[in-house]
């Protein structure tokens, strides 16, 4: 199968090239030049119109989207989510659009304040370190969330760069203590351990607790801001 993965050092590629190491699905990267702006170029709009960062190409065309790069990955490989019909299908399909349509978006709108209001960004910003950590309480005593074991899944590939980045990103991240969510520490804890993560942190430059204790990155290619 020949993939392509469009990605910038930790962006929300890191979360599909997490998925594709766990699946061992052999892909290409292909970097896009975040300081020149690369993802607005025309032969980026091509294959991703809305300008963002990750495009996956398949066989089956261009994908785009990270929720949907995941579900796809998991509907072309074993293991990384309850096949459609079986026990705890109903709960990963929840939790991966809850990632996707609550988690995700928070972030985004800590990151690039400026991409949703004028002024008074720093409000924007206290709000919604208020509304993350009250979405990451809820995960964290989520009794359907199996997956918070640390094992192989897209769930975990999608939800551990958003605790990264929560940490590292976005303004003052003095309001940030993993150690508020036990069962998320512990979780970033023992999926940072597996050998899949360990290739994925080499090749951006995450550091050795990418997820637990996270820095600043220092990719060997390209620039995640």
């Amino acid at each position: 199968m020949d993939l392509r993965l469009h990605y910038a050092p930790d962006n929300a590629s890191l979360c599909v090239r997490l998925a594709l190491e766990e699946a061992r699905l052999p892909y290409q990267t292909v970097l896009v030049d975040r300081a020149a702006r690369g993802q607005k170029h025309p032969s980026y709009l091509a294959i991703n119109p809305n300008g963002l960062i990750p495009t996956l190409e398949t066989p089956q065309g261009s994908i785009f989207e990270t929720g949907a790069i995941l579900l796809w990955i998991s509907e072309n490989s074993d293991g990384l989510m309850p096949g459609p019909g079986t026990e705890g299908r109903a709960a990963a399909l929840k939790w991966l659009f809850w990632l996707a349509n609550t988690l995700h978006p928070a972030e985004r709108v800590l990151f690039y304040p400026d991409q949703f209001i004028d002024a008074h960004h720093e409000d924007l910003r206290a709000r919604t370190r208020t509304r993350i950590g009250a979405a990451l309480s809820v995960l964290d005593a989520a009794p359907d969330a199996p997956w918070l074991d640390g094992r192989a899944s897209i769930l975990g590939c999608y939800l551990a760069p958003m605790l990264r980045w929560a940490a590292i990103y976005g303004g003052a991240t003095d309001w940030y203590d993993l150690g508020q969510w036990p069962r998320l520490k512990t979780f970033a804890e023992v999926f940072e351990a597996r050998a899949s993560v360990a290739r994925v942190a080499l090749a951006e430059g995450l550091g050795p607790t990418p997820f637990s204790k996270p820095i600043l990155p220092n990719p060997p290619e390209g620039s995640a801001l």
